[in-house]
């Protein structure tokens, strides 16, 4: 059904899709956590950060990482100058993109998991002596983890779909940084229906397993 070159590519997907979501999951729990538990000055601009890259054109998204990781940008141009490697055009750039794009599905799903979780247990926990590190870890967590399991599915699925922001910083590069959503602009660019056809429905299947995933556990939240 796919050719060597499509395989490839979904291979390559699902792997930037996995490590990114590794990322989103760690570093949107923690911020979820954050956001839902404490008050601070600025969260409210913290939280519009987090969310930007959910409502901002993908390739826009791409433009602000070019400008930050590329080999001239403002962290990018120290990590050159420091080991000779620029992360622009390689897989590491198509995780970097899915990472950053996946992250605000994350926090917004554990978020709202985790401020749903029984203020009376978390009170409880706090009157049995525990921390707030030990009462996140024994109560909220444990409680809010459909949601957030929900959320790491959610995220998953859309890293593997990521175009726009990945085009600009991984390149298209045929056996190198194609994912599967670059694979099928390429083939369907070219003319290669029947190539694109066989990709498409893959690609269509996989995507619409992940959302039912995701939405039998959040169902179990309710």
């Amino acid at each position: 059904m796919l050719d060597g070159s499509a395989l490839f590519s979904l291979r390559l997907s699902l792997q930037v899709a996995s490590a990114a979501t590794v990322f989103v999951v760690v570093i949107g729990v923690t911020a979820a956590y954050f956001l839902a538990s404490r008050n601070f000055r600025g969260k409210e601009v913290v939280d519009i950060l987090f969310t930007l890259p959910l409502v901002l054109p993908p390739t826009v998204t791409g433009y602000y990482l070019i400008i930050l990781f590329g080999r001239n940008g403002a962290i990018g141009r120290f990590i050159y100058e420091w080991t000779g490697w620029t992360i622009m055009f390689t897989w590491y750039a198509a995780v970097l993109a899915s990472f950053v794009v996946a992250l605000p599905l994350m926090i917004k799903t554990a978020r709202a998991a985790i401020e749903s979780v029984d203020k009376n247990l978390i009170n409880a926990s706090y009157t049995l002596g525990h921390s707030r590190t030990g009462t996140a870890m024994r109560v909220i967590l444990p409680l809010a983890k459909k949601g957030i399991i929900a959320g790491g599915v959610l995220s998953f699925a859309r890293a593997m779909g990521e175009f726009g922001a990945t085009l600009m910083l991984a390149g298209n590069i045929p056996g190198k940084t194609d994912t599967m959503p670059l694979a099928i602009y390429s083939v369907a660019g070219s003319g290669e229906w029947s190539g694109a056809h066989a990709m498409v429905a893959v690609f269509t299947l996989i995507s619409g397993t992940l959302l039912y995933i995701a939405n039998r556990f959040g169902k179990r939240m309710i």
